[in-house]
């Protein structure tokens, strides 16, 4: 089953969002999501089977660049998991498609996504959910002070 995470599911939700970026600290993701789940311009859906949560989906209406997008705001992927023992069953494409529905009722017609560009397991998982390549880039940084 695919829902809309509500506040409550905060403490369940923070366990799947920490495999997924383990180097952010709890009480930063638990503040953002919190965020995120009150937020208009934001939604979160979680995949349950039974009473677990084994995956979720974080998209957003994005009013800036969105590579590929013809149209402001776009619908966007900000972040998916699922967990280990339930990948390839279909769990990652019913949250997509959530997300999607949530940015199409918002008016979007555009959707975007992005992973690392050595990410072959996502970049896999993106083409096989219908989404396509539309640029690469490799980001640089200098410390002035």
């Amino acid at each position: 089953m695919i829902r809309q995470a509500a506040r409550d599911d905060i403490g369940e939700l923070l366990h799947l969002v920490l495999r997924l970026w383990p180097e952010s600290g709890p009480a930063e993701l638990e503040k953002e999501f919190e965020v995120f789940i009150a937020s208009d311009d934001n939604a979160v859906f979680i995949a349950q089977v039974d009473s677990e949560a084994v995956g979720f989906a974080h998209c957003s209406l994005r009013h800036d660049y969105v590579a590929g997008a013809e149209s402001s705001p776009a619908g966007y992927l900000e972040g998916i998991y699922i967990s280990d023992g339930h990948r390839f069953r279909g769990y990652a494409r019913q949250l997509v498609e959530a997300c999607e529905s949530w940015t199409m009722e918002r008016g979007c017609s555009d959707f975007g996504s992005d992973c690392l560009i050595d990410n072959a397991a996502s970049i896999g998982m993106h083409a096989h959910l219908g989404f396509r390549e539309v640029e690469r880039t490799v980001s640089f940084h200098k410390k002035l002070i």
